[in-house]
């Protein structure tokens, strides 16, 4: 027998790699795409929003700079900022090479990142059962099982959060997460007793391993906190298939880990290991936590399969995957690192995965199990209408009048007129979630940053509420024009515009104003 053969029993889902017969669509395959093309084209007609003006920014720096850019919202040096990892910079390169905006790429990602993500839950639950219908059915449930509270957050994938988050560097890392732990299983399944592992060579030794903790590393420097999600699962499902630690089965996974380190700490934009303890991020945060029961309790519904798959064995895979990702959640409301309720997407996966395992069972069905299918029907159509409905129905043919999408107002007719770092003091909410992701930068930052002493950004903010304020003098606004190089005021319709600015364009949707100080215009010396 040959160096890199693998000897073992068939095992259920071992052709979650390869997709199971070839030349003859499967549902999901045929659904998948049905279901990618109708999310496109949801996703396309709805203008970005909310971060998605902060993303456009880090390419649109990238694109001026690909090896020293700048801070993504202000007139600083952007070393240090998580920000730039591979994926952005990859962006980057595709912004210089095609000429194309940071908007334009934010846009044209979301259907690679829906790509991602539906292949990799594909292949994902093929590992759990060779059940054609359960990855169409698990689809269903993780965009329609969340709760019925409306959430446009980073990492939720609800179908109408799809409709805002899938151009974000989160769709593209959950899908590669996805992906990571189908390899995972794949390897864990070939670790287990009743098979016998043979030389290192080939996709199931050592190279394996070690792209798996790359891969690893990859989702940890593109989104660091759907990383920490990643881990605890690929920990779960290692967990779930060892019945003791062999030697070459620790050295195997130990590769693994010093892969994925090896990738992160090699990353040259900026040290993953500064995030470890950084709060700057939490205390927005923390509203995710007091919504949660409200914005995920119709994935309760899945806790019967759930329990049934934890009676079967208590290590089963998603049972684990479910009570691990539940303390790193619990961890982040105790500790009060509440960016942790980021991985409420990961304690939902196992909730919505088990049901779609249950009822993707051939008939006849046991009452119990017809009891799960009613349920998880009532769960999806009360999830569709309350909430999502609005996502893929467009108000044009809609007969309810279903909460359509946020729609942004856009910000063309501004930065027109703003030259590429140039910077902005802004009253506006939108504004300034959204102008920088056309080249131009802000006085104050909104997000914090580790590029940018928390301190620091808290005294800009400052200065920039002084400026705005209705009793500032003419010269306290000049002070802060000529502290941060201000060159435009970009305020909404409420704001009276300063005397000694001038006024370049207007929005008619919006009314906001565009004006310009500094420079050319004339500023009291004292």
């Amino acid at each position: 027998m040959s160096a890199g053969v693998l000897v073992r029993r068939t095992v259920r889902g071992a052709t979650a790699l390869r997709g199971g017969r070839v030349g003859r669509l499967t549902p999901y395959q045929l659904l998948g795409a049905l279901f990618w093309l109708v999310m496109t084209l949801a996703f396309w007609r709805v203008p970005l929003c909310c971060d998605a003006g902060q993303h456009a920014a880090v390419v649109e720096r990238l694109k001026a700079d690909l090896l020293h850019p700048a801070h993504t919202m202000a007139d600083l040096p952007g070393e240090g900022s998580p920000y730039y990892g591979p994926y952005a910079v990859a962006q980057g390169v595709l912004a210089r090479l095609t000429g194309l905006s940071g908007w334009a790429v934010v846009k044209l990602a979301g259907p690679v990142h829906l790509l991602v993500l539906l292949t990799g839950i594909g292949r994902f639950v093929r590992t759990l059962t060779p059940r054609p219908w359960a990855p169409v059915l698990a689809l269903l449930f993780m965009t329609l099982l969340w709760g019925t509270a409306r959430i446009l957050w980073s990492g939720y994938l609800g179908l109408m959060s799809m409709t805002t988050n899938l151009g974000y560097p989160s769709a593209v890392a959950i899908g590669l997460t996805f992906w990571a732990w189908t390899w995972t299983c794949v390897r864990a399944r070939e670790d287990a007793p009743s098979v016998r592992f043979v030389g290192p060579s080939g996709l199931g030794g050592w190279w394996g391993y070690a792209g798996i903790g790359a891969l690893y590393g990859l989702i940890l420097l593109t989104h660091p906190v759907t990383a920490a999600s990643a881990f605890i699962g690929a920990v779960a499902i290692v967990a779930s298939r060892q019945r003791g630690w062999r030697r070459p089965v620790v050295a195997r996974w130990a590769l693994t880990g010093g892969a994925c380190a090896a990738v992160a700490v090699s990353w040259p934009y900026y040290d993953v290991l500064s995030l470890v303890g950084d709060t700057g991020m939490d205390a927005m945060h923390r509203r995710l936590y007091e919504g949660m029961l409200a914005n995920s309790w119709l994935a309760l519904l899945g806790l019967p399969a759930l329990w049934v798959r934890a009676r079967r064995s208590v290590r089963d895979p998603l049972v684990l995957m479910f009570l691990l990702e539940c303390l790193l959640v619990a961890y982040g409301w105790v500790s009060g690192h509440y960016t942790y309720a980021r991985a409420l997407w990961a304690v939902l996966v196992p909730l919505q995965f088990a049901p779609a395992v249950e009822l993707a069972a051939p008939r006849p069905w046991r009452r119990a199990r017809r009891a799960l299918g009613g349920a998880a029907a009532v769960g999806v159509c009360v999830g569709f209408v309350t909430v999502h409905a609005g996502a893929v129905v467009p108000r044009s043919v809609d007969p309810v009048g279903f909460t359509q999408p946020t729609r942004w107002p856009s910000y063309d007719w501004a930065a027109r007129h703003i030259g590429p770092g140039e910077v902005v003091i802004t009253d506006g909410y939108l504004a300034s979630h959204s102008i920088a992701g056309y080249g131009p930068n802000l006085a104050a930052p909104i997000w914090p940053d580790p590029a940018l002493d928390e301190r620091e950004r808290e005294r800009r903010a400052a200065d920039v509420r002084a400026y705005l304020a209705p009793g500032a003098t003419r010269a306290e606004r000049a002070a802060v024009v000529r502290r941060y190089h201000v060159r435009w005021l970009l305020l909404t319709r409420w704001h009276p515009v300063p005397e000694e600015a001038v006024v370049v364009a207007w929005s008619r949707r919006t009314g906001e104003v565009l004006a310009r100080v500094g420079g050319d215009v004339p500023v009291p010396t004292r």
